[in-house]
């Protein structure tokens, strides 16, 4: 099964959920993120795998999030906001096949496995 970790090196949990897969000898492609920001039709896409709302995928808790006055954006809004500002996007994110989670906590990634 490919693996890809959505995956920020400066996050701890990030940091955290790569480690748990090479521990147990998985290589995931690493995906950048920040500086391969993904499309509007990527983070979709990846909602669709994570069965959730675009608010569920934003770091409400980013200075940006609230300087973009996006509290009450849809999920258009979000989402268009997430692929410009790829900051906002919350992490680390593992992708298996059709699926994803988001690492919080990091071993949550386990749950694909």
């Amino acid at each position: 099964m490919a693996l890809t970790l959505w995956h920020n090196p400066r996050c701890g949990k990030s940091r955290a959920a790569l480690a748990l897969l090479t521990e147990r000898g998985l290589s995931p492609a690493v995906r950048p993120y920040l500086k391969e920001p993904p499309t509007e039709s990527e983070i979709v896409e990846l909602l669709r795998m994570l069965e959730i709302p675009a608010i569920g995928l934003v770091r409400t808790g980013e200075r940006l999030f609230r300087d973009l006055d996006l509290a009450d954006g849809g999920d258009t809004a979000l989402v268009a906001a997430m692929a410009a500002h790829p900051i906002l996007i919350e992490r680390p994110i593992l992708v298996a096949g059709d699926r994803a989670v988001i690492g919080r906590p990091p071993e949550r990634i386990l749950d694909l496995l």
